[in-house]
C-alpha cells in the first residue's frame, strides 16, 4: 500500500535529511516547519504518520498531537526531541503517541519504528524500541540516557492511563520506588495520597494490622481505631516494596484484597472497600521464591499483570555521567552552597569503572558525602568513599568508625534535616536516631 508521511520541525536540515532517509519510492514525503502548518495540510496531505519535533516555537509536538488525535485519531503520531525527560515521554504516550525517539536520531532505529508503525497499521506486530539519547531528566530524580531506561520512561506513561497492578523488580538502590511514584505523579490519580509501604521494616507481627489498620481491643495495646496504609491511600497508590520477603500467610490475605478489592481491619466484622491502585517491588528472584513453595503463585500472576524490570546502574554506564550531575546538584541544594561543586576528570574515570553495587543510591550516597568534604568546589578522587578495587588508596578503618562518618557527612549534606538523611541513607528515622546516639553525632 503507498505510505503517507508528514514531517514536522523547524529546522529545515533535519526535514531534507529525513525525507532523505524516508522517501524509499513506495513512500510519499510531505514536510511542514511547524505544527501549525502541519495542521493546515493534514486535509490534504492525508498522512498515515505524522512524525514530530517536541520543541517548536509556537505550537509544539504534545500540543500538535493531542489536537491530531480530536481532529484525525486516524493518524500515528511518533514525537522526537533533543530534550527528552520522563514528563515529556510519559505524556506523549500517555496522549497515545506511537512511539518517542530522540536526537540525535538513530537512522536505524528511525526506519525500524517507521515500519512497525505501518505493520501495527495493517495488523501485524513487531517490536519497537528506543535509540540512545541525551540524559533525560524528569520528576522524581529519574534520570537515563539508556535504552531500557527510556522504555521504562515510555512505560510510565503508558501505565498512567489505567489502574493496572504493577510490579517493579530491580535490585536494591536502582530506584524502583522512584519509578512508583512517577507512574502515581502522571496517572489520573495524581492528587490522591501516594503511600509506600516497606515490607521488611515492619515486624511480621505487626504488617497486617500496618497495611488494613485494626479496631479498639483487637489486640493488646489496641486503645483506639486505627486506620491502615490502605484506608490511608483511598483512590490513590499504595507501594507494597520488597513484596518477595513477606510471609506465605501474609501473602493469602493480600490475594484476597487484590481479587476482592476489599480488607478487614484486625478485629473488625466488617470489610472495607479499598479504591487503591496496588504496585509491588521487589529485589527478590520471585519464580524461584515460587518453586521453592515461599511465594504464593496466584499472588505471583495476579501482582505481575505488568512488570517492569529497572537495569542495575553497572549495566548502563552512560548514566552515570547524567546522574553525576544531577546528584550533585541536588546535593549542592541540600547543602545550601552558593554554586555546585565540579568533579574532577578523575573522579568522574573512578565513577566510571566503579561496579555500583548498591547502584543509584550508592552513588547519590558518594557524591554527598564528597559535597561535604571538597571544600575547594571541585571533586577529586580523595573525596569518593567508593569500596574495592577501584577506591583511591582507601583509609583503612573500623567499619563502625566508617558507619559514624558517613552518617555525620549525609547529615551535613542533608542541612541537618534528619527526615531527609535518613531518605538517602535509606532507613527509618528511629534507626537514624540510634545511629546519631550511637556514634555520638552533633
Amino acid at each position: 500500500m503507498s505510505r503517507n508521511i508528514l514531517l514536522v520541525d523547524d529546522d529545515e536540515r533535519v526535514l531534507k535529511s529525513l525525507a532523505r532517509v524516508l522517501n524509499d519510492g513506495r513512500t510519499r514525503v510531505r514536510s511542514a516547519a511547524s505544527a501549525e502548518a502541519a495542521l493546515a495540510c493534514v486535509a490534504e496531505a492525508r498522512p498515515h504518520l505524522v512524525l514530530s519535533d517536541v520543541r517548536m516555537p509556537g505550537m509544539g509536538g504534545l500540543e500538535l498531537l493531542t489536537l491530531l488525535k480530536e481532529r484525525a485519531p486516524e493518524v500515528d503520531v511518533v514525537l522526537m526531541t533533543a530534550y527528552e525527560d520522563l514528563s515529556t515521554v510519559a505524556g506523549a504516550m500517555r496522549e497515545g503517541a506511537a512511539d518517542f525517539l530522540v536526537k540525535p536520531l538513530d537512522l536505524h532505529q528511525l526506519r525500524a519504528v517507521v515500519e512497525r508503525v505501518f505493520r501495527d497499521r495493517t495488523g501485524t506486530s513487531a517490536a519497537g524500541g528506543v535509540g540512545d539519547a541525551d540524559a533525560a531528566i524528569g520528576p522524581a530524580d529519574l534520570v537515563g540516557r539508556d535504552p531500557a531506561m527510556l522504555e521504562i520512561f515510555k512505560m510510565v506513561g503508558q501505565l498512567a492511563s489505567n489502574r493496572t497492578t504493577v510490579v517493579i523488580r530491580g535490585e536494591s538502590g536502582t530506584g524502583k520506588e522512584i519509578i512508583a511514584r512517577a507512574i502515581h505523579a502522571h496517572s489520573s490519580a495524581a492528587a490522591e495520597p501516594f503511600v509506600s509501604v516497606n515490607c521488611t521494616a515492619i515486624p511480621e507481627t505487626l504488617l497486617e494490622s500496618e497495611l488494613f489498620g485494626h479496631v479498639r481491643g483487637a489486640f493488646t495495646g489496641a486503645t483506639a481505631d486505627r486506620k491502615g496504609r490502605f484506608a490511608q491511600a483511598g483512590s490513590g497508590t499504595i507501594l507494597l516494596d520488597e513484596i518477595g520477603d513477606t510471609t506465605p500467610e501474609f501473602q493469602a490475605k493480600l490475594l484476597r484484597v487484590l481479587q476482592e478489592q476489599e480488607f478487614h481491619p484486625v478485629g473488625a466484622d466488617r470489610a472495607i472497600r479499598t479504591e487503591a491502585r496496588v504496585l509491588a517491588a521487589t529485589h527478590r528472584d520471585l519464580e524461584a521464591l515460587v518453586e521453592e513453595g515461599r511465594f504464593r503463585e496466584d499472588l505471583y500472576y495476579r501482582l505481575r499483570v505488568v512488570e517492569l524490570h529497572v537495569p542495575p546502574l553497572r549495566e548502563r554506564r552512560t548514566d552515570i555521567p547524567a546522574l553525576a550531575a544531577h546528584l550533585l546538584a541536588k546535593a549542592a541544594r541540600a547543602a545550601a552552597l552558593d554554586a555546585t561543586p565540579r568533579l574532577s576528570e578523575e573522579a568522574m574515570d573512578r565513577f566510571m569503572a566503579h561496579d555500583w553495587p548498591g547502584n543509584v543510591r550508592e552513588l547519590e550516597n558518594c557524591i554527598m558525602r564528597a559535597v561535604v568534604l571538597a571544600r575547594g568546589g571541585v571533586i577529586r578522587p580523595e573525596h569518593l568513599a567508593l569500596m574495592g578495587g577501584n577506591a583511591t588508596q582507601p583509609r583503612l578503618a573500623t567499619l563502625d568508625t566508617v558507619e559514624g562518618e558517613h552518617v555525620a557527612a549525609v547529615l551535613a549534606a542533608a542541612g541537618g534535616n534528619r527526615t531527609r538523611a535518613a531518605e538517602i541513607l535509606g532507613i527509618s528515622r528511629p534507626r537514624l536516631r540510634r545511629l546519631i546516639d550511637k556514634h555520638d553525632i552533633e
